[in-house]
């Protein structure tokens, strides 16, 4: 499907009533029951969002990030999937898929992500956790923990 405003591939499933604004850009994704995307979201490929979630404006949901149900993420969120980006191969031919390996991300059910946040790969953020705004998660965060800040902390 697509229109002036969203870009959304043939190969996206979307639950019922999932509430669509404008300027996103869905492709090969999965999305859950009752979740809103706000404006200006990417969902690539691998991707999967539950249900009864909130996706904020500007948040970027890379390959390889499964979101669970009734998580909230807040405006111009990052996610991020390779440990060691390049754009060259060491024989400066341009970088494919084929050229690196996903690696994969967990939100837990329940969790909040405050606005501007960047999730690093290969992390869990348990459920119920909630991270503070701004802050860089760069390891696992236990269920029902608050963590803030650059590398994020635990503050409770």
């Amino acid at each position: 499907m697509e229109n002036n405003y969203n870009i959304i591939s043939p190969d996206v499933k979307l639950g019922k009533d999932v509430r669509l604004s404008k300027f996103i850009n869905l492709y090969g994704c999965t999305v859950g029951d009752n979740t809103k995307i706000g404006a200006f979201v990417e969902i690539q490929k691998n991707a999967h969002v539950g249900s009864n979630c909130k996706i904020s404006s500007h948040t970027f949901v890379c390959e390889g990030v499964t979101i669970e149900d009734e998580v909230f993420v807040g405006h111009g969120v990052m996610f991020i999937n390779d440990k060691r980006p390049k754009s060259v191969n060491a024989d400066g031919s341009i970088q494919t898929e084929k050229d690196w390996k996903v690696v994969p991300t967990l939100v837990k059910k329940g969790a909040s992500i405050g606005s501007g946040a960047v999730i690093l790969c290969g992390v869990t953020i348990g459920e119920g956790a909630m991270i503070g705004a701004g802050a860089v998660v760069t390891k696992d965060v236990e269920p029902m923990r608050v963590v803030a800040g650059v590398p994020a902390r635990l503050l409770r």
